[in-house]
């Protein structure tokens, strides 16, 4: 039965009611609370009073469609308001309450928009006054609500709801003097972000929380896998695998794996393809398995006729998540949620893929997560293609050489995994007559770029030159719904899969035109690629993406990887440093085999010696084991994008925005191009969604994706460029 009907705490499209909400929150944090370990009754009351405050007229007017804030119209916290409703409960239990209930929307000070308690204390004097409007009737609505839940009630006097509120704000202007973090706002954080997610389906959907997968598939053993028959148990708690790309890395790292499984990886290609293989690969021994997929173009995943609810994705208690390091990077920079992000990882496994292909600062970012995780009793499994060595001894002195299950392949089983020829050319010229020669044998060409710019460019050229020729590009800088579509044609595999005899899979020349987005975990193998020298670790994985597919008989058989030069200007070479770019062509053989065995050799050559810039100033995580975060605070999310140089913002071409105004969360993000901020800020900026720049549509097409050039131009009504 739902209690005081005509109170809401959500507004359109649902208009969940209160009651109905709390409900919710309580099914979602007593599952919670009983996995994490938390008093499930206390966990309990936070759930039923967290947003009781929503009851004052106050809020339920701004839910209404036709309301518009008015100027000068000071500020209404609910959160707030529910502390009003403490004097229900044991004083014993109450400073945990106001852990959960104040600080779970706002930092209690230095909140971005000055809303946090602490700060509305600062701005006005009437901050108990504002919130206590018409309590002499709203109250018995609250109390209502929180009887219906079998908590002892009584009238609550304007007098009692005052001194509640003053307990909290002494409360907070205590423990805002001492460093660290609440788990218990986070356990709050965490159930509320579920039950908002999935309504109604919260009951159902959190009997399926915090379940292990069912990993037995990932046992199976090839003699072409040499690391599929290699003995995974050991009782050290940490992986560290280095072996060739195709040698079994990945079922090796998941056989390691004891408990709920976070499997990271660089990109969004990477990401999407390692989420529908695994998916695959499990589904017929785990028949609901929770497994998502996490990164900022998540799309619905159709798996056997369902659909995985995209609204799920980045909430607790999956038993496989694949994302990118960065969306758990906030624990380390103290971000908003980061204590809901603690609470999933505790003790679970996270599996960190080919971390050495990320640049200084991301780099710097993950070996800092690693000491985090570790603090945290994370199992950590790395695998790598290649990883020099300065690097690998630096992760193995966080985690401690007793403590991490070292794995490599022999130098003889190395050898079974040559399989490139490297040629290098002049310049692009040179590629003229190496494609003629492709096309007419039938060959998959991938070509692979440095820079968008560049490989618009190439596409352009070689579209026009082979018109016959099948010819798809793939960058960063597509519709995020087109990019979807990309990846699947080049990937050549339905959800499930089957061969759509596409690129990867076709048996007839084609030429794919890429930047680095396929460098990592993308399953593709075509027979011939024409790259720009990048440094060596990422040539490397560029290379796994010919001649992948390993058999009896194509061992020992080896295709060319054509390369083209490093230019001799800094600024030419970005995004990467052109001294290591040199060198890295420089170490690679010309007209010759490029052995397996002596890969280990030219990394460390190219890098002696790995600097990993220091992010202790920035981290709340120091090395001493101090945590220096103001409690029940957490940091603007600018701190971690400064950090990580990730100015990446959204934008939209100006003929969608009636589209993207009236669709869902998922039909917006599909309309989304990712940019440089500092490309776009010129630009006008929606205000719908996640408020993307506003481009010129003669600036995008499906082929070619977003040229910021074209953008910039004049252009008429109709679109023309004048």
């Amino acid at each position: 039965m739902v209690v005081c009907e005509h109170l809401k705490a959500k507004g359109k499209p649902d208009y969940t009611t209160l009651h109905a909400h709390l409900c919710h929150v309580v099914a979602a944090i007593e599952k919670a609370a009983e996995v994490y370990g938390f008093d499930k009754q206390i966990a309990r009351y936070g759930a039923i009073i967290h947003d009781i405050g929503k009851a004052s007229p106050i809020f339920q007017n701004r839910l209404k469609p036709n309301y518009k804030r008015r100027d000068g119209e000071k500020p209404f916290r609910h959160e707030l308001a529910s502390l009003f409703f403490l004097s229900l409960f044991d004083e014993n239990v109450q400073p945990i309450l106001i852990e959960m209930i104040v600080a779970h929307h706002k930092s209690i000070e230095n909140d971005p928009r000055k809303k946090g308690i602490l700060d509305l204390e600062e701005s006005f004097e009437d901050v108990f006054s504002i919130h206590k409007a018409d309590w002499e009737v709203w109250s018995k609505d609250a109390l209502s609500i929180i009887a219906s839940f079998g908590i002892p009630t009584h009238d609550i006097s304007v007098e009692e709801a005052e001194k509640n509120y003053y307990k909290a704000v002494d409360y907070a202007e205590e423990v805002v003097r001492k460093q660290g973090f609440s788990e218990w706002k986070g356990l709050l954080m965490t159930s509320d972000h579920f039950a908002s997610a999935m309504l109604d389906q919260t009951q159902v959907q959190a009997e399926r929380l915090f379940s292990k997968a069912n990993l037995d598939f990932f046992n199976r053993q090839h003699e072409l896998y040499p690391l599929s028959l290699m003995d995974a148990n050991s009782s050290k708690k940490h992986t560290m695998v280095v072996a060739c790309t195709g040698a079994g890395k990945t079922d090796f790292l998941f056989r390691r794996c004891k408990n709920r499984i976070f499997y990271t990886l660089p990109f969004q290609a990477s990401i999407n393809a390692m989420y529908n293989r695994v998916a695959n690969d499990l589904m017929a021994t785990n028949a609901d398995l929770d497994i998502r997929v996490l990164h900022s173009a998540s799309s619905i995943a159709k798996r056997s006729g369902g659909e995985e609810e995209r609204m799920l994705q980045g909430l607790m208690g999956s038993a496989i998540k694949v994302l990118t390091p960065h969306q758990i990077a906030g624990i380390i920079f103290g971000t908003r949620a980061f204590e809901a992000t603690i609470l999933d990882l505790k003790g679970n496994d996270v599996i960190l893929d080919e971390i050495h292909t990320y640049t200084e600062i991301s780099r710097a970012i993950v070996i800092k997560m690693v000491e985090v995780l570790n603090r945290l009793n994370c199992r950590i499994h790395i695998g790598t293609a290649t990883m020099p060595t300065d690097l690998y001894k630096q992760i193995i002195d966080i985690l401690g050489e007793e403590n991490v299950f070292e794995v490599s392949l022999p130098e003889t089983e190395l050898d079974k995994f040559d399989r490139h020829t490297i040629h290098k050319l002049n310049d692009w010229h040179d590629a003229d007559a190496i494609l003629d020669d492709a096309i007419r044998a039938n060959k998959k060409v991938l070509i692979v770029c440095n820079r968008v710019k560049s490989a618009q460019e190439r596409y352009e050229y070689f579209s026009d030159k082979y018109p016959e020729t099948p010819s798809l590009l793939i960058h960063s800088r597509f519709k995020r719904g087109d990019r979807n579509i990309k990846e699947k044609k080049l990937i050549g595999l339905d959800n499930l899969g089957k061969s759509i005899s596409k690129f990867n899979t076709s048996d007839k020349a084609c030429i794919a035109i890429a930047t680095q987005v396929v460098e990592v975990s993308l399953d593709i193998s075509f027979d011939l690629m024409i790259t720009e020298t990048a440094p060596l670790d990422s040539l490397i994985q560029r290379f796994g993406r010919v001649n992948r597919k390993r058999t009896n008989e194509t061992i020992g058989k080896y295709k060319p990887v054509y390369l083209i030069p490093p230019p001799d200007d800094r600024k030419e070479a970005l995004p990467y440093d052109v001294d290591i770019i040199k060198s890295s062509f420089d170490v690679l053989p010309n007209g010759d085999l490029l052995r397996e065995r002596g890969l280990q050799q030219k990394i460390d050559a190219v890098f002696p010696k790995v600097d990993v810039m220091s992010i202790e100033t920035h981290s709340i995580f120091k090395n001493d084991g101090r945590i220096v975060l103001d409690y029940l605070t957490h940091r603007p999310k600018s701190y971690l994008l400064e950090l990580l140089e990730i100015d990446s913002v959204s934008c939209i071409l100006d003929v969608d925005i009636e589209e993207y105004q009236n669709s869902d969360f998922e039909e917006r993000m599909m309309l989304e191009i990712p940019a440089r901020y500092w490309q776009v800020k010129n630009f006008p900026q929606c205000e719908y969604g996640n408020r993307p720049y506003i481009v010129p549509s003669h600036s995008y097409c499906f082929d070619l994706g977003f040229d910021i050039d074209k953008a910039r131009q004049p252009f008429n009504e109709n679109h023309n460029i004048i």
